[in-house]
């Protein structure tokens, strides 16, 4: 279990950079995550995904739902700019397309599935997760492949709220991967006369690499035990983050990859219940939202079909207020069929 603090939004945070390049090499500050930097260059990922999941007493760790969206959903959609995505366990639906692979035998141990899984990549650079990491989001990984890219370093990796290294959330050089990885073959080969790497421990390998190292408590967060599930349900449904979730969520599961400004569709649902009446609230959005499809989609359609609704909301509010008769003496200014507290909150 990886100790979870509040400190903030995932990977969010600026830190002070990516370290000297030594293999003890720190990026402090303030907040958690890799500093903002260029936009990261072209990578490929492996995740981790078919260990034994013991301490859950065997469950289907990755299948398993935080947000309405399984865990390995949650880090194939942060590692949704990989060139080539590989997932190392049994095959199984998944929300993005990826590569399969599968250490041999199964269950030899993250560095043999690491090892199965660098054989499908191509790019210079790999990140490599392991399949419960649910707060783990796609500009934390950007970072990371971005401050690798920014210096000498092997690798980057994130470290959790108690200072501990996590080599399963962390961007490599593929050739150190592979220069390692060959040497563990090669010595094991020569000593205990099989030339593989099943059962090694993955410090075996990271222990010879020079990294740099990044604190960040919250995308380093994994979940190991059902303390670790019940935590992260919990979270996503605290206040400032349920709405971003709920829109995550919503667009995976219906195919959507679009962002748009949320801010102005919540302000036109808002003027659309206010000047017409709370069911147009939902209604008008669909409205726009079809309509944009109709416009081509992206961004701009959204943005100028709610822009017209709210115009419309806007005069209809005008309009009433233009045709309402003035009220009496001691009268309220109130619409006939008006009650108190009429907003879509109240």
């Amino acid at each position: 279990m990886t100790v979870y603090e509040p400190a903030g939004d995932p990977g969010t945070g600026p830190a002070d950079g990516p370290g000297t390049g030594t293999a003890t090499g720190t990026a402090t500050g303030p907040a958690a995550g890799p500093a903002p930097g260029p936009d990261p260059a072209g990578y490929d990922a492996v995740v981790l995904a078919g260990g034994g999941a013991r301490r859950l007493g065997g469950a289907d760790k990755p299948g398993l739902r935080v947000g309405g969206r399984a865990l390995l959903d949650r880090v194939l959609a942060a590692c949704a700019g990989a060139r080539t995505t590989v997932v190392v366990a049994d095959h199984r639906p998944t929300a993005r397309p990826v590569t399969w692979a599968r250490e041999d035998p199964p269950g030899g141990g993250p560095l043999a599935a690491l090892a199965a899984g660098l054989r499908h990549t191509t790019e210079e650079h790999v990140v490599v997760v392991s399949a419960d990491l649910p707060f783990l989001a796609g500009p934390t990984v950007g970072r990371l492949v971005s401050a690798l890219a920014a210096s000498d370093a092997d690798g980057v990796l994130l470290t959790d709220a108690d200072g501990r290294d996590q080599p399963l959330v962390a961007a490599y050089r593929a050739l150190a991967l592979r220069r390692e990885l060959a040497t563990l073959t090669r010595d094991r080969g020569e000593r205990a006369g099989r030339a593989d790497v099943t059962g090694l421990p993955l410090r075996r390998l990271t222990g010879a690499l020079r990294l740099v190292r990044v604190p960040d408590a919250v995308a380093s967060f994994d979940c190991d035990t059902w303390d670790d599930i019940a935590t992260a349900r919990a979270r996503i449904r605290e206040h400032g983050h349920v709405l971003d979730e709920w829109i995550t969520a919503a667009k995976d599961e219906l195919g959507i990859d679009l962002d748009v400004d949320t801010g102005v569709l919540l302000d036109l649902a808002r003027d659309a219940a206010h000047g017409v009446a709370r069911p147009a609230a939902p209604l008008t959005t669909f409205l726009v939202g079809y309509a944009a499809g109709r416009a081509g989609g992206g961004p701009e359609a959204v943005a100028e079909a709610a822009r017209k609704a709210t115009a419309l909301a806007q005069r209809w509010v005008q309009e009433a207020a233009d045709s309402a008769p003035a009220p009496a003496a001691g009268k309220p200014d109130m619409a006939p069929d008006a009650t108190p507290d009429t907003r879509p909150d109240a």
